[in-house]
């Protein structure tokens, strides 16, 4: 009770902030699912809400970008990054930010798929190589026909243990930005 009765009133901005800026994550799910003019939608708001409002709505478009692994996502990202274009005030700071965004997007489906393409047949090999030596342990001959691993359950397990790291390579970085995105003005 004592922390309580320290703690200071509220200052007008943080109302403010506590009361407007989920307004703005709502406005934002809307127009994640929904066609909705978000400048239209925002300036409904008085003067002194819309910052908090625009500030939720950036949060949760900037939030919403993700790697590109679906056409889905890609469009997606795309309606979020539009969206931001509209919402943040330094242009240029934004397509800064946006252009490593697009670099992480287009290194991740070149490079990325190039390197799961890699891991995957260097994994399959692997368990094809285990099982051959186990069969060999066991029946004391020699196998050379080939073995359908990726059936396995262990085999699914470890290549999506290995997709989860790659994809993790990428997501570390595109979190970095997003990060920069939901703090930029």
């Amino acid at each position: 009770m004592e922390k309580v009765n320290r703690m200071s009133e509220p200052t007008e901005e943080e109302r403010l902030q506590w009361k407007y800026t989920p307004e703005g994550e709502k406005l934002a799910g809307r127009f994640l699912k929904e066609k909705v003019n978000l400048l239209a939608e925002i300036n409904e708001f008085d003067e002194t809400a819309r910052k908090y409002v625009a500030g939720g709505a950036a949060a949760v478009l900037a939030r919403n970008i993700a790697l590109p692994k679906t056409d889905f996502i890609k469009q997606t990202n795309k309606k979020m990054m539009d969206g931001l274009k509209l919402l943040k005030t330094d242009k240029t700071a934004l397509e800064n930010n946006f252009s490593k965004i697009r670099y992480i997007f287009n290194h991740y489906e070149e490079q990325g798929e190039q390197q799961k393409k890699q891991a995957f047949e260097s994994l399959r090999e692997e368990f094809e190589d285990k099982i051959r030596q186990a069969i060999q342990q066991q029946t004391g001959t020699r196998m050379n026909t080939k073995i359908d691993v990726e059936k396995q359950p262990q085999f699914q397990a470890e290549w999506k243990r290995v997709q989860t790291q790659i994809d993790n390579q990428y997501t570390r970085h595109l979190n970095e930005y997003v990060r920069e995105l939901i703090e930029m003005a």
